[in-house]
């Protein structure tokens, strides 16, 4: 290990006299083993490269025989990238002299990373504009795309590299190529604000296409604030009214959310109310419904009510917000993320009426469009749980003059939506063979879930009869479904795992809770349910601390068995720190069943046959 460690940092730091008189009298076999192993990811032609050290790549290379297509973990902009060649990573780099030197001794032009991104690709991405000439006349291609489908061409027009963009429509890059999600070059131009190259692409046959989500790049310009990209596009006479004036309107929206340019907004409305003025046919299509959230505001029709807007910045967010969904529609990632925009911004002042009901209304438009576990979804109500965390602390207490902090209702409409998750989810699992189903966002959500009923619980002191009783039966739901996360792990073996705690940037609530792990056996949980390893949730409060104490008397009191084994055989007892701390006397809790299962099975008797079915799993657990 500690040789290893030598050759990779002196490899890493460009040692090249200390990694030569390290390994120059060293056996053959031992070298490759010492060139071959990776280190923190990463073996040590790989790190050479990516760090541009040419004459440790050479001698890794020529003198210790290293593979030239090793791979490895290594970091860019942050960003740890899995898989990646020699190659790629000097090429991603901007070392042209390595690039040559591995071409050289035969290192394939056109391998990739784990996400296919080729070393041209790579290349592209920070404008090595020389390492791009050199891979093309060498053979790379072009044309292969990364797994969301983005080719060479595309990057280099996200990123506005106008030289490496040109030379490659010149080489005949495909300029009307897809990527998964439908977006082509001119997408990335819109996106990126790169009219120079928008300008090139539409001179060499590139076309106003849609992606997934049916914008064109006139409206990508429009929805990310880049002005004179969508103003050059409006003046193309290939450019319908209704396309300028929908152009128009979104420009205005995202003046008023992104640029916070208000008197910019109302000029851009006012543009495309004339329009419609002018030509009446293009008829406005307001949303057929008023939307709470948004203060039931609903979108002017007249330049002498967009005048009445100056002096109302309020309603000029709301009329932002109804243009967006009128435009890009509830589909759109954009239209949730500056409902929940707006909503923050409230938060920030306090007003968490108004940003509860903006974030309501997002997440039943994202429950509505997505998938279930999306992203989204997941971000949406880590940020209730936050909030509403937030609002029940001693920080917003003490500024609170009166009132309650946070209604139960609220938690509650939020903690069903988490629940309409988690079964979405379930549903669609059934429908997977086992080996596909895909557990981590299922654990989260389902570790939010466990926080949300952290936070009901804190409010049970003060909720009516009638309040605890629809949460227990929301809780009695939630175990009915069977939900299980990671290893097998159901809402009880959470709420005794000190892991649990963790969800967000910002703490919530804090596990082991003894009140979610009682409200849970109260509304029937089962204390012996096992996870993936056997361990019931009093094998899971044994490794914790002694303060655990009451969690681990809870589960005994409602049945928990003290002598089940897990799957390496150890019980309960086995793992307690310390039994005097727990206060609790392990015979109490020992029946005559749990002794006469123990017996038989270190008799090894076959049993199955001679009890009851329901008998076997009890036997087999002791």
């Amino acid at each position: 290990m500690e040789f290893k460690n030598v050759v990779f940092n002196a490899a890493r730091d460009g040692k090249y006299h200390r990694l030569k008189m390290f390994l120059d009298n060293r056996p053959k076999e031992e070298i490759h083993m010492l060139v071959s192993t990776p280190t923190n990811g990463a073996t040590p032609l790989v790190v050479a490269s990516r760090n541009g050290h040419v004459e440790v790549v050479e001698y890794l290379i020529t003198k210790c025989g290293a593979d030239i297509e090793q791979v490895g973990s290594v970091i860019f902009d942050n960003e740890t990238i899995e898989g990646a060649p020699a190659l790629w990573c000097a090429a991603a780099a901007g070392h042209l002299a390595i690039v040559k030197s591995l071409i050289s001794h035969g290192a394939c032009v056109n391998s990739t990373t784990k996400t296919n991104s080729t070393p041209l690709r790579a290349a592209c991405f920070d404008g090595h504009y020389q390492i791009v000439e050199y891979l093309v006349e060498k053979g790379a291609d072009i044309e292969i795309a990364n797994r969301h489908g983005h080719t060479c061409l595309m990057i280099a027009c996200y990123k506005g590299h106008l030289k490496i963009a040109k030379f490659l429509v010149e080489h005949n890059a495909q300029t009307n190529r897809k990527s998964v999600k439908g977006n082509t070059a001119l997408h990335d131009c819109a996106e990126s604000g790169s009219l120079e190259i928008l300008k090139l692409l539409l001179q060499h046959g590139a076309k106003m296409d849609i992606d997934s989500y049916g914008m064109t790049p006139l409206l990508a310009a429009a929805v990310t604030g880049h002005t004179a990209v969508a103003e050059y596009l409006i003046s193309l006479s290939s450019c319908s009214r209704k396309e300028k004036i929908d152009a128009l309107e979104l420009l205005g929206a995202t003046y008023v959310d992104k640029k916070r340019d208000m008197k910019g907004a109302l000029d851009l409305w006012k543009r495309a109310m004339e329009e419609r003025t002018q030509f009446p046919f293009v008829k406005k299509l307001v949303l057929p419904h008023s939307v709470p959230a948004y203060n039931n505001a609903v979108e002017v029709d007249s330049v002498e009510k967009l005048d009445k807007l100056i002096c109302d910045p309020d309603e000029m967010r709301m009329q932002a917000l109804l243009v967006r969904e009128r435009i890009l529609g509830p589909a759109h990632p954009d239209t949730s993320y500056y409902i929940r925009y707006r909503g923050a911004v409230y938060a920030d002042t306090d007003n968490f009426e108004r940003c509860i009901g903006l974030w309501m209304y997002a997440l039943d438009m994202q429950q509505k469009i997505l998938e279930p576990l999306n992203p989204m979804t997941h971000s949406s109500l880590v940020s209730f749980a936050e909030l509403f965390s937030f609002m029940m602390s001693d920080t917003w207490a003490n500024r609170r003059r009166c009132g309650p902090s946070v209604a139960f209702y609220d938690i509650q409409c939020v903690f069903h939506k988490a629940l309409k998750e988690i079964e979405a989810a379930l549903n669609h699992m059934k429908k997977m063979q086992p080996a596909e189903r895909e557990f981590n966002n299922f654990h989260r959500t389902l570790v939010i879930v466990m926080h949300l009923i952290g936070l009901l619980c804190r409010l049970e002191p003060h909720l009516s009869i009638e309040e605890k009783e629809n949460l227990k039966r929301s809780v009695y739901k939630l175990v009915k479904l069977g939900p299980r996360g990671c290893n097998g792990l159901t809402p009880l073996h959470l709420a005794c795992l000190r892991e649990s705690s963790s969800l967000g940037r910002y703490p919530v609530c804090t596990f082991p809770s003894p009140e979610v792990v009682e409200l849970l056996l109260e509304v029937g949980a089962s204390p012996n349910i096992v996870d993936n390893d056997g361990n019931t949730p009093l094998h899971i409060t044994a490794l914790n601390k002694p303060s655990a104490h009451r969690i681990f008397k809870m589960l005994l009191n409602y049945g928990g068995h003290l002598d089940a084994c897990n799957a390496k055989g150890e019980t309960a007892l086995n793992l307690t720190h310390s039994i005097a701390l727990l206060d609790v006397f392990p015979v109490r809790h020992l029946t005559l069943k749990c002794l006469a299962a123990r017996v038989i099975n270190k008799q090894d008797l076959p049993f199955k046959e001679l009890i009851p079915l329901n008998l076997v799993d009890f036997v087999l657990s002791h």
